[in-house]
């Protein structure tokens, strides 16, 4: 999986599921680390601050965030993500779900119930 969809997509898990335990204790690691990585960047840490709320109006000012903060190369940002991900999903984790090579591919999404529209010869 690209970083960017992982550690996204381990955010909005982890936020949909603060019922306590290790996922809530998964989650607030992650999400230390990547404040941690936009420390001083005001937008993208208030964009992180609400994605918790609205991971669909804020997916694009966190992700914006997470490029610019060198978190998507950060081993312990993604070991969190990954660890979060097993976590919220063992079958899939087991099953390599959450590892996606997309290398030159082109209209491309990542996860479940999504929505694409797509148009050629504009």
């Amino acid at each position: 999986m690209d970083p960017l969809a992982l550690v996204l997509g381990a955010l909005a898990a982890g936020a949909a599921d603060l019922t306590g335990g290790a996922v809530t204790d998964a989650y607030r690691a992650l999400k230390r680390l990547v404040a941690a990585r936009l420390s001083g960047r005001g937008p993208a840490q208030l964009a992180l601050a609400q994605y918790e709320r609205d991971p669909r109006t804020w997916r694009e000012p966190v992700a914006a965030g997470l490029r610019g903060s060198g978190a998507l190369a950060d081993p312990a940002v993604l070991e969190a993500a990954q660890r979060l991900m097993a976590l919220v999903d063992a079958d899939g984790a087991r099953a390599g779900r959450f590892v996606v090579h997309l290398t030159g591919a082109q209209g491309v999404q990542i996860g479940d119930h999504n929505t694409q529209h797509n148009r050629f010869g504009a």
